[in-house]
């Protein structure tokens, strides 16, 4: 039995360095100069990138910025992604009870042909009914309420709670986000 057949039973070592995607969370605004350091140290990284149109008092114009705020993906085996962590802007992998969590490669792909397709798409956090959620744009902004269920398509209705009744309407999906425990005052 050779060492790495050998150390691969045991659990302790990757056989033959395997490249996984990993998720890495970056400071704020600072996916880009991530991105450019990452592939200076010759680590393959992938930032997903979206077409908005920004309007400033005397122009409009076109600019490509992060799909997922604070995330850019890397390609890496185990030594690459302790050099990736170890990277400026990079606050820490994304994970779940102390483990990296690893994207699939089908999830990169599905990233990348949906965005050849549609360049404009729009990143939304995913929402399950009963869960607190915050109004985040629109003329009901700031407004606190219990998800109660989710309509065809990016239609939601939300439930108010007070004097023991509920006020229904629907809300565009992007308009919603989750909040903690500490945003549920009325």
């Amino acid at each position: 039995m050779s060492l790495k057949t050998g150390a691969s039973i045991l659990g302790w070592c990757n056989e033959n360095m395997d490249l996984y995607w990993y998720a890495l969370y970056t400071r704020s605004r600072y996916e880009k100069k991530v991105d450019l350091f990452l592939r200076q140290k010759g680590i393959e990284v992938y930032l997903p990138l979206r077409k908005v149109l920004r309007q400033w008092s005397d122009r409009k114009k076109w600019i490509e910025e992060p799909l997922f705020r604070c995330y850019v993906f890397v390609h890496v085996n185990e030594k690459d992604r302790i050099r990736a962590l170890e990277t400026d802007g990079v606050v820490r992998m994304v994970g779940f009870q102390g483990k990296p969590a690893v994207v699939r490669d089908e999830e990169i792909e599905n990233i990348r042909r949906i965005l050849k397709e549609i360049p404009c798409v729009e990143s939304c956090p995913i929402l399950n009914v009963g869960e607190w959620v915050k109004v985040i744009r629109g003329p009901l902004m700031g407004l606190v309420g219990r998800l109660e269920e989710i309509r065809g398509g990016h239609r939601f209705v939300i439930a108010i709670d007070s004097i023991g009744q509920a006020l229904r309407f629907n809300v565009e999906a992007g308009d919603v986000a989750p909040v903690s425990s500490l945003e549920r005052t009325f």
